[in-house]
């Protein structure tokens, strides 16, 4: 994984593409892209250590404040006390590109269909359609209504991959009163 050292503001941050990061605010539009100072280029092999090694693209996504710090000063039995506060304006950054180049929309979809495929291969013969996607509040109300293979064939999909214990539950009480009516 490529990584790079940057310096943006006066502070050096270490980022990766895509990644999202708060700076000192920046006099920069929402949206703008801009070449921070790069320090160090490294991963992948070995680091470069001249600045300027790489480029780096970053765009702006937008102004944040940070959290809200709280100052007080006292001094017992003379009635002085003093608050004041402090919040930092901040920018969020995401980084595009290290090295010069862009990301592709195309880099993208083999892992997503890479994925799908590993996916495809671990589901469980007989599971409800879009079971990975439910909540456990709706399989249970779902499962009142799916049979006693889908029942059995969600459970080992649980104790295999989620293991959620509210799902669990839900199958297993699903599947003792199925056993039950008949």
């Amino acid at each position: 994984m490529t990584y790079a050292i940057i310096k943006v503001a006066g502070k050096q941050y270490r980022v990766r593409e895509g990644e999202s990061v708060l700076v000192d605010r920046l006099h920069e539009d929402e949206g703008a892209t801009f070449a921070p100072t790069v320090l160090l280029v490294g991963g992948d092999g070995a680091a470069q250590l001249e600045p300027g090694a790489g480029a780096v693209t970053a765009r702006v996504l937008g102004d944040a404040m940070g959290p809200k710090i709280r100052i007080g000063k006292y001094k017992k039995r003379t009635g002085y006390r003093r608050h004041t506060g402090f919040r930092a304006s901040l920018t969020r950054i995401q980084i595009e590109s290290i090295g010069g180049r862009k990301p592709s929309r195309a880099d993208a979809r083999p892992k997503a269909a890479e994925e799908q495929a590993e996916a495809k291969d671990d589901r469980v013969k007989g599971i409800p359609a879009g079971y990975e996607d439910l909540t456990v509040a709706q399989i249970k109300e779902a499962s009142s209504s799916w049979n006693r293979a889908m029942l059995a064939a969600a459970l080992e999909y649980e104790q295999a991959h989620a293991n959620r214990k509210g799902a669990l539950a839900a199958l297993e009480s699903a599947l003792a009163e199925k056993e039950g009516d008949s």
